[in-house]
Order: C-alpha cells, then sequence, then structure tokens
C-alpha cells in the first residue's frame, strides 16, 4: 500500500524494488505493483547498473509517447425534447469525421437512459455508460479506448445504457475526468445532451468549448432557449459568446419569421437548417447518417457546412453574416 501510494503521488513510469522479503507474496505484490527488477540487499554496483541498463533498453523500445492534444467540446442541447438534438449531435460527428480534414471524433451520448444514438447509427455497442460508473478508478485513454464503440463513419461511440440494470448515472467529477481522458485522445468530442439541465450536464456546458442550442421556430421553444441563455449566463456557465442557437426545421412560410425570432431570443441565430421530414426519417429508420444515403439533401449540406466553421474555429470562421441559400445562415 505504502509504494502504491508513493507511485501514485510521483506518478513513477518504473519500479525498482530492493526488498530482503523473496515470498511468492511479496514477488506476486511487486508484478501486481509493476515492478520491472527486483533486487534483494546486499546490493551489488553491478546488478544494479545491470537493471537500470535494462530499464533503459525498455525505454528505448517502446513507441513513441501519442501525441498531446487538447480536443474540443461541442455540446447540442435541445431547448425542448423532439427538436432534433440527437438527429443533429450524430451527424454533426460524422461530418466532422468525413471531411476535407478529417478528425478523430467521440460521440458521447448524455441521455443517460435508454439514449438513442445506436438506433440512429445501426450500432451494436458492447459496452456503455454503466461500465465507466462502476470502473471509474480504472479510467484512463487504454480503457476507454475498449469501452468505445466504433462505427464505420470512423466516429466512436459512448452510448446509454439500454435497461434499467440499476446502473449508476455519472455525476459531475466522473463526466469531468471522462471527458478530459476524451480530450487528449479525440480532436472533437460530441455531446448528445438531450434536454437535460442537470449538475452533470451543467458541467460539460462549463466545460465546452461550443455549446449548440437547438430550437425549432415555436414560440415554447424559443421561449425555453431564450431562459437557457439568460440562465446559462447569469450563473456564469456560458456566455453568449460560446452559446449558439441552431434553427432546426426551418419553414420559410412558417407562422414565426427568423427575425421575429431572433428579437425572441436576443441574438442572432448561428445556423438555419431546412426542414426535411422525408430525408431525415429516412436516414433514422435505415440507421443511416445522412451523409451515407442523402448525401445531396439540402439538410445534409446544412450540416455539413455547419461542420466545416465549427472545424475551422473562431479565428478562421468567416465574418460575413450573408445567408447563403435557405440551409446556411452565420450568425
Amino acid at each position: 500500500d505504502v509504494i502504491q501510494a508513493e507511485m501514485e503521488e510521483i506518478r513513477a513510469r518504473h519500479i525498482l524494488l530492493v526488498s530482503a522479503d523473496t515470498s511468492r507474496e511479496t514477488l506476486m505484490g511487486a508484478i501486481r505493483l509493476g515492478a520491472r527488477e527486483f533486487l534483494t540487499p546486499p546490493l551489488d554496483p553491478v546488478q544494479v547498473q545491470a537493471a537500470l541498463d535494462r530499464i533503459k533498453t525498455l525505454d528505448a523500445e517502446q513507441p513513441a509517447a501519442p501525441r498531446t492534444q487538447h480536443g474540443r467540446i461541442i455540446n447540442v442541447l435541445g431547448s425542448k425534447g423532439g427538436v432534433g438534438t440527437t438527429t443533429i449531435a450524430v451527424n454533426l460527428a460524422v461530418e466532422l469525421a468525413g471531411g476535407k480534414q478529417p478528425a478523430k471524433v467521440a460521440l458521447v451520448d448524455m441521455n443517460t437512459l435508454f439514449g438513442d444514438i445506436p438506433l440512429f447509427l445501426d450500432l451494436k455497442a458492447e459496452f456503455h455508460w454503466g461500465e465507466i460508473t462502476k470502473n471509474i478508478d480504472r479510467m484512463d485513454n487504454v480503457f476507454l479506448g475498449k469501452i468505445l464503440a466504433r462505427h464505420p463513419s470512423g466516429i466512436q461511440v459512448l452510448s446509454s445504457p439500454a435497461y434499467l440494470n440499476g446502473h449508476v448515472a455519472p455525476n459531475p467529477e466522473t463526466i469531468e475526468h471522462i471527458l478530459g481522458v476524451m480530450q487528449t485522445m479525440f480532436d472533437f468530442v460530441i455531446i448528445d445532451a438531450g434536454q437535460s439541465t442537470n449538475d452533470t450536464c451543467l458541467k460539460i456546458v462549463q466545460m465546452a468549448s461550443d455549446v449548440l442550442l437547438v430550437s425549432t421556430l415555436s414560440l415554447p421553444c424559443l421561449s425555453t432557449a431564450n431562459k437557457l441563455l439568460q440562465s446559462f449566463s447569469n450563473l456564469g456557465y456560458a456566455g453568449r459568446d460560446k452559446m449558439k442557437v441552431l434553427a432546426n426545421r426551418y419553414l420559410k412560410k412558417g407562422e414565426i419569421s427568423l427575425q421575429e425570432a431572433t428579437k425572441g431570443i436576443s441574438q442572432d441565430f448561428f445556423w438555419v437548417i431546412p426542414n426535411d421530414y422525408t430525408s431525415t426519417m429516412s436516414a433514422i429508420n435505415q440507421g443511416q447518417p445522412l451523409r451515407r444515403i442523402h448525401p445531396k439533401a439540402a439538410v445534409t449540406r446544412s450540416i455539413g457546412e455547419m461542420a466545416q466553421v465549427l472545424a475551422a474555429g473562431p479565428e478562421d470562421a468567416p465574418k460575413s453574416k450573408k445567408r447563403r441559400g435557405l440551409f446556411f445562415k452565420r450568425a
């Protein structure tokens, strides 16, 4: 226990253990701790040097450490249920992974019970949130890499439990740890946050580079979107520069115009995605991303162009507010 505590404190890469106790229990304990060498007193300088040389050779043979990166977290949050949050999260992740500059993308289902992402991607996920919450002490990039399900599009998915099995939902500390590890593994971590505003989801809002607040041009959705914008700002979780409002299922001749909706939320829409019920439902029912079966649909192009702007980052994003067609609008 003392050795293990010291290892965790100083984050040692190698252990050279010295002990007069050569019992099987001691040797097995040393192996479990990861000891590379085991010496007995009195120490022979030649043996010590030989052990150090073996450790040095082992370091030289090991592959180079993976590059350090700090991936961006994009949180897709619904103003109400049924506004298309999962559709946008799934297809945004696929577009980022398959763009002109393909990115490493993780897709996380924060609908922590009965999430629909596996259905949207016809994906049979062997593991889910429950595996992490009950093994959080083992959480690192190796463990997480074994948990995530891989989709042919290139994205990796962390799904939610499919049944009521007593799984513990992730708390803010757990999600902070998991997303921190994911940021070292991926260029983008896309969160399907559903409509939840519990403490865990608020932690995600706080950690996110961008929060895409999805709304339709209906009075209840716009009212809730406005309240969320004000609440996040007042609580210090996210300013309006981070909060990007999406108008989903836009109809040009709808009862509420974009101009009226903009006044209602007191800020411009970041993006306007056209209504295309046929293409969207066809993709969902077939368990395929829009890019795969409806690549030329207006809704597909809209999400694809939004992905390009998000991938470019705020420094390189176009400054023009000009709307391009019915499916593209920069704020």
